[in-house]
């Protein structure tokens, strides 16, 4: 699976984003998929997660904020970001493979290249 993240940009504290991530290969329906966010200096971390079965995850910072989904047939995910903060600065990396309930430190088979998001207050 090859994966292409898109949609991070240069936005104001309390704009919306939505970033999307395009799946290329087979089977993309049969793998659990998510985001991960990595700020500089620190550690890539679990952000959102949409199961196979269409359970979904979040981490605590973004529940309540952030939306995960999912297009199959469209080998699309994407994810829905309100509310934003300072402190969702960070390079955006969506993931194909990983074990959900999600598990640090972050692991999956396949990554896309990272889109970056700038939330200025």
């Amino acid at each position: 699976v090859q994966l292409q993240a898109s949609g991070g940009g240069l936005v104001q504290a309390g704009d919306s984003l939505r970033l999307s991530c395009a799946a290329s290969g087979r089977a993309f329906s049969a793998y659990n998929v998510g985001w991960f966010r990595q700020a500089p200096g620190k550690e890539r971390t679990f952000v959102a997660g949409i199961s196979s079965g269409f359970d979904l995850y979040y981490s605590d910072p973004v529940k309540g904020r952030f939306t995960i989904s999912r297009d199959n047939p469209k080998n699309t995910m994407l994810l829905q970001m309100n509310s934003l903060r300072s402190e969702d600065t960070a390079v955006y990396y969506c993931a194909a493979g990983l074990p959900l309930p999600p598990r640090q430190p972050a692991r999956a088979p396949y990554w896309g290249q990272g889109t970056l998001v700038t939330v200025s207050s």
